[in-house]
């Protein structure tokens, strides 16, 4: 009797006669290479070290396509981007020690938005592993241990015949729901060693479903179809999985009211009847969603930013939708769904009935009115303006990078990101830095639109080095810097909390000649001219600089 899987696992004579006779100068960073390629990569991003080196050297033999970047936290906000936007595992190649360090604030930030990135760094000889003090340049006591914190999963390899497997597992954990950054580490003996192992072709490793169960999809389906203000809220899982088309589905079939999340932007559609948009730092959006007798959460832990910094409490009963197990019910008690949002959603469509409510539409109106009066009564024209100049400015499939800056947390709750999977911030970890590299990511996985990256002039200063890869690369992205001359979220707080500020005022270069230096063309721009600005910035191919020189204040917080 012959099984599928013994056709599958048999090799042909064509692959024998090529495994029994490997081509001459491979080293253990082929098999790397050969790695990837056959799990389906394409582009892989980040800085060469000389524990590294076998790495590299291989990627002039593979098809790979590498980007290279001037700092490595650049690289992993770049791979970080890149798996964003594609939805594979970026791979990261790194070198030991102070290299593989200078990306754990990148990697935070992938942990933290679930974005999928392969971080593939060298390690000390083989025989300097197990924590004694050799003293190898770069050594750590235990590398691992810098990065267990911040990753899915760690992969050591010790011997080539490793490599395939590792590189492997860490691809399936990387691309297993919740998406995340993974650590492989390989010594440099073994990544310079000449290799005499066949050369590696397609790898099998595909990652399991995270499936709702049904009785909880029983349960949830008949709390929804009889509720009387049910209420969703739609959070970064609902983009990452692809949802958005069943998000609406459901919200029309059951006439439910939906707000995103900063990390859902463009979950679902923003002028839609049914839509709150994304006010959550708003307390006339707060009190509507506790108000609520059951709340759908999809995708979102309710974590600070999307609780109205923790001073939501709900009275009616929540279900919550969730592949990452560890924020279940980790903030407010629900009828937990570990399960991946497009699969949970699927589960509910299939089960429901319908619902009506005429009143919906009214309600969600008169709660975007109360926003719009709150707002319009703090004086903040001149930042409104500026939104709206971005928004008209940028083409509607054009992805856009947020830093950590005054502009961006506007954005989060003023922005109409028109389409999933267009609109990106640091909001996951909270780490400057964010905008320019992983924009230049973006541009890498795909070249068909413009891309937009956002910062304020003390973010610009974490990733000015990078315009020269812009420039190298020849990448589609257009930077707007903000300069309002220091730390402005940081001095708002401060000056808000101890009367004045400390530590924020900064001396900035000119940021148009600084640019105009890289070879990069820059514009200065005025909050009247900004939206012409930035669009011929954007439909001019190749990397652009538009400096916005203004003084942005935040809108008044809700929660304090």
């Amino acid at each position: 009797m012959t099984h599928d899987h013994d056709l599958v696992l048999r090799p042909t004579a064509a692959q024998t006669e090529a495994a029994l006779n490997p081509p001459q100068g491979r080293n253990g960073g082929d098999l790397v290479v050969e790695t990837l390629t056959g799990l389906g990569a394409t582009t892989v991003f980040g800085l060469p070290g000389q524990h590294a080196l076998g790495m590299f050297d291989a990627l002039r033999r593979s098809a790979l396509r590498y980007v290279g970047l001037r700092v490595e936290n650049n690289a992993g906000f770049a791979a970080d981007a890149y798996g964003r936007i594609t939805g594979e595992a970026a791979p990261l190649l790194l070198s030991t020690g102070p290299g593989a360090l200078m990306s754990l604030a990148a990697l935070q930030e992938a942990a933290a938005a679930s974005a999928p990135v392969l971080a593939i760094g060298s390690q000390i000889p083989v025989a300097g592993l197990g924590g004694g003090r050799h003293g190898y340049l770069h050594e750590l006591r235990d590398q691992q241990a810098s990065f267990r914190d911040v990753v899915k999963s760690v992969h050591t390899v010790r011997t080539q015949s490793q490599i395939p497997s590792a590189i492997a597992a860490a691809w399936e954990s990387a691309l297993t729901a919740p998406h995340g950054p993974v650590w492989v580490e390989i010594p440099q003996d073994v990544l310079l060693a000449e290799t005499t192992l066949p050369v590696v072709t397609a790898m099998d490793a595909t990652p399991e479903e995270v499936v709702p169960r049904p009785e909880l999809t029983a349960v949830a389906a008949h709390l929804l179809e009889n509720a009387e203000r049910p209420a969703i809220i739609a959070g970064g899982g609902v983009v990452r999985s692809d949802a958005s088309g069943k998000l609406l589905a459901l919200a029309e079939r059951l006439d439910i009211p939906v707000v995103t999340t900063f990390g859902g932007k463009g979950a679902f559609p923003w002028e839609h009847p049914l839509s709150l948009q994304s006010w959550l730092e708003d307390r006339h959006t707060t009190d509507f969603l506790e108000d609520a007798d059951v709340l759908l959460v999809v995708g979102s832990g309710l974590g600070e930013l999307s609780s109205n910094y923790h001073t939501f409490a709900p009275r009616g009963r929540v279900i919550q939708i969730e592949a990452d197990a560890g924020k279940l019910e980790s903030n407010h008690p629900a009828l937990g769904i570990h399960a991946d949002a497009r699969l949970a959603l699927q589960a509910l469509l299939e089960t429901v009935g319908e619902r009506t409510d005429p009143a919906a539409p009214e309600r969600v109106a008169a709660v975007l009115g109360k926003v719009r009066e709150r707002i319009a009564a703090q004086d903040l024209g001149l930042e409104q303006q500026v939104v709206a100049a971005v928004r008209e400015a940028l083409p509607d499939r054009a992805p856009s990078f947020w830093d950590m800056t005054i502009l961006a947390y506007w954005a989060w709750s003023a922005f109409d990101a028109r389409h999933p999977n267009t609109m990106h911030s640091a909001q996951g970890a909270g780490g400057l830095g964010y905008g320019f590299p992983a924009a230049l990511g973006a541009a890498a996985a795909d070249p068909s639109q413009p891309v937009l990256a956002v910062s304020g002039d003390g973010g610009a200063m974490y990733s000015i080095a990078e315009l020269a890869t812009a420039k190298q690369y020849g990448l589609d992205v257009t930077w707007l810097i903000v300069d309002d001359g220091g730390y402005g979220i940081l001095r708002e707080y401060m000056t808000g909390a101890f009367g004045e500020a400390t530590a924020t005022e900064l001396t900035r270069p000119d940021f148009v000649a600084l640019a105009e230096s890289f070879g990069v063309p820059a514009t200065p721009t005025t909050p009247e001219t900004l939206a012409t600005d930035l669009a011929k910035a954007l439909a001019t191919p190749g990397p652009s600089v538009v400096v916005l020189p203004a003084l942005l204040r935040m809108f008044e917080p809700t929660h304090l």
